[in-house]
């Protein structure tokens, strides 16, 4: 792919990745975030949330998973950053959450082969990620 065949607005790829509490529990042990507001009903409701909650790095991992792919090298990816704006429930279902990403170009420097990818993140119809910009370096 090469950045002059790439506009600002076009749309990169879109998702929706479902969030159950099996991945809850895969994700804690993968990278060691065992607090219980991401596995224990009782307590995430006793610290004033809505349940038990996804971990926010498990959140932006899978968003940027669009890029990763659209891109086709996630060493391609020289910049990702976010802001956490709400957390997202995982109901104790088969079904679990579900987290819906959509990316966008939002700027192209052609001197420098980059392409920042702008991504929508929402689970209920709610962004659960603002901000979120992934830069990447075309070959």
């Amino acid at each position: 792919m090469h950045i002059s065949a790439l506009t600002v607005g076009q749309e990169v790829g879109s998702r929706r990745i479902a969030v159950t509490r099996q991945d809850l529990v895969r994700y804690a042990g993968a990278s060691g975030d065992f607090n219980p507001i991401h596995w224990n009903e009782r307590f995430a409701r006793e610290v004033e949330l809505p349940g038990v909650i996804a971990h926010g790095m498990l959140t932006m991992g899978a968003a940027v998973q669009l890029v990763t792919d659209w891109v086709g090298d996630p060493g391609a990816v020289v910049d990702y950053q976010t802001r956490f704006t709400r957390p997202v429930p995982v109901p104790d279902s088969e079904t679990g959450a579900e987290i819906a990403v959509v990316g966008v170009i939002g700027a192209l420097d052609t001197e420098k082969s980059t392409v920042r990818v702008d991504l929508t993140v929402s689970a209920e119809g709610q962004k659960v990620l603002v901000k979120a910009q992934a830069v990447v370096r075309l070959a």
